[in-house]
Parts: C-alpha cells; sequence; structure tokens
C-alpha cells in the first residue's frame, strides 16, 4: 500500500443531532463507503443528552474521526486517507451531509511526501 495520502481537517457549521451517537455513526459509516475506505471498528463515546460525542472510525488506510459541540452547532473533522483511490471529497459530503451542516471549511496536507520525492 501507498503510504503517502491527505489529511483533511474540516469544521462543519450548522449541524444538527450532534449529541445523537447513532447519528454521528451512520454519519460516519456513510462517510467511509463514499470515499471507498475500509473499516475495521468504529469507537464513539457520547457525553450525554445536549453534550457532544467524540469518536474514530479505524480504518485499514488510516483512520476518520470526530469531536462535536451541539451548543454550537459544530463538529471538528479529521479524515486520513493513505494511497490515491480514496475519494476525500466524497467522504467529506457524506458526513456533512448526514450531520446536516450548512457549511464547511476545510484544508489538506500532503502526508507521506519528502523533499526528495517531490524531486524525483
Amino acid at each position: 500500500m501507498d503510504y503517502s495520502g491527505t489529511h483533511l481537517l474540516a469544521d462543519l457549521f450548522g449541524c444538527t443531532g450532534l449529541d445523537d451517537v447513532d447519528r454521528v455513526e451512520a454519519a460516519l459509516r456513510a462517510a467511509v463507503s463514499a470515499g471507498g475506505a475500509t473499516l475495521l471498528e468504529i469507537r464513539l463515546h457520547s457525553f450525554g443528552t445536549g453534550q457532544g460525542v467524540t469518536g474514530v472510525a479505524l480504518l485499514a488506510e488510516s483512520h476518520i474521526s470526530i469531536h462535536s459541540w451541539p451548543e454550537r452547532d459544530y463538529a471538528a473533522v479529521d479524515i486520513f486517507l493513505c494511497g490515491r483511490r480514496h475519494d476525500l471529497d466524497a467522504a467529506l459530503a457524506a458526513l456533512a451531509s448526514g450531520l446536516g451542516a450548512d457549511h464547511y471549511n476545510e484544508q489538506r496536507i500532503a502526508r507521506g511526501f519528502s523533499v526528495a520525492d517531490r524531486l524525483d
């Protein structure tokens, strides 16, 4: 497997249901599927009604994590997929849709590339 990949960091705004662990899990599963990744396990922790959910989808290709603040309708998302065959845009869109986000900001970081790799 190619160890290089893209690390996408996203801030999702205007979300709903961020204290609903089942909804967060469904959104993570949809993101994994849309991104073309291989799910190994999902681990989530709910802080209770009206409070956030934090968790991670462990993937053969890396991970997708989420931390939510329902009182602010906000979720911080981290999507890291190794290899070049995955669709990060589709994964982010599925996650944002599943959480009802009305908009999001994103940053992308290339991972696993050295200066020597870029010169070749």
